[in-house]
């Protein structure tokens, strides 16, 4: 192997491991996201899946999360209505639990 190739490999895992599964849930909404939050706070998609996948409960969402080994996630809840009034992020509510 290369010395590039080891730099690389390097980075990867780096990468993969500043990525914290996360699960969105909006009010008044009948769906999750399931994804993950990158090093500079991007909600993108898990490690071991192509896109953000939604799911139609928390526990759909959790169990997707356990079936990819993971221990716990951030879980937070969302209003439409900050984003409809231009309002921070700010009041959403977070918390991290063990799956």
């Amino acid at each position: 192997m290369k010395n590039n190739d080891k730099v690389n490999t390097l980075q990867q895992a780096t990468l993969e491991q500043t990525n914290i599964p996360k699960i969105i849930g909006v009010a008044d909404s009948t769906h999750y996201l399931v994804g993950a939050v990158d090093s500079d706070k991007n909600f993108i998609e898990l490690t071991e899946e192509e896109e953000i996948l939604v799911v139609n409960s928390l526990v759909q969402a959790k169990q997707l999360l356990r079936n990819h080994r993971y221990q716990q996630t951030q879980l937070e809840y969302q209003t439409a209505y900050d984003e409809m009034c231009g309002l921070e992020s700010s009041g959403h509510y977070r918390e991290i639990i063990k799956l």
